[in-house]
């Protein structure tokens, strides 16, 4: 099974990082990463995804010629994700998206700790427009900028720690998700250090997306 992973910003760090954590959950598949070279460093905003569109577009193509089994758009405003459904025949899944359906599949309650408040909006419309809005007990912001979050230090850890039990005490969710790709390999660190159960896209991805490849070789 061949998954690639599509980053949406030209931070390749991060494309590197999605892959690492896929390739954790999932170590007999073949998981690669493509690179949007021509979007901005960050996704940070509904600009910079509309921005980032084409050259995403562009990478979904990539994949499939690639020939990938599975997508994932490793952006968790899931930038240009019914685009690229609309493109191909493979399945091709956002770890925003795929955020909400494991929470739903855990039966959890969630919120959704992200970087900056201007993700909010992107966040909150996907949220509405897949359905998941009656499982969300709010969207909150760490006023981290992504590329922070992606450098992961000491003094980020403990704030990202903070802010996640802030919003655990103050939704009385029963997990909180890690709302930018950059908190995926932290997971484990931040875990320990709230007693949360927090819910990474790009690990819930490459699990969702092994089921869908299976579901679909299972009727062929």
């Amino acid at each position: 099974m061949k998954i690639a992973y599509v980053n949406p910003n030209a931070t390749v760090a991060m494309t590197d990082a999605m892959v690492a954590v896929a390739a954790q959950v999932l170590p007999a598949a073949q998981i690669i990463g493509l690179t949007n070279h021509d979007g901005p460093p960050a996704i940070q905003g509904a600009a910079d995804g509309e921005a980032a569109l084409p050259g995403v577009l562009a990478r979904i193509a990539q994949a499939e010629a690639d020939g990938a089994d599975a997508v994932v758009i490793g952006c968790f405003d899931d930038t240009g994700l019914a685009e690229a459904q609309g493109m191909t025949s493979l399945p091709v899944l956002g770890i925003g998206q795929s955020s909400y359906v494991m929470a739903a599949v855990l039966g959890r309650r969630f919120a959704v700790m992200t970087s900056l408040p201007i993700s909010i909006p992107v966040i909150e419309g996907n949220i509405n427009s897949g359905g998941y809005a009656p499982n969300c007990a709010g969207v909150l912001a760490s006023d981290l900028p992504v590329l922070t979050i992606d450098e992961g230090s000491e003094e980020t850890r403990a704030h990202l720690a903070a802010c996640i039990n802030q919003a655990a005490r103050d939704t009385k969710a029963g997990a909180v998700i890690l709302g930018c790709a950059g908190m995926a390999p932290l997971r484990q660190d931040l875990t320990t250090r709230t007693g949360v159960v927090l819910i990474d896209g790009v690990a819930a991805s490459a699990t969702l997306a092994q089921a869908a490849v299976s579901y679909l070789s299972s009727a062929r």
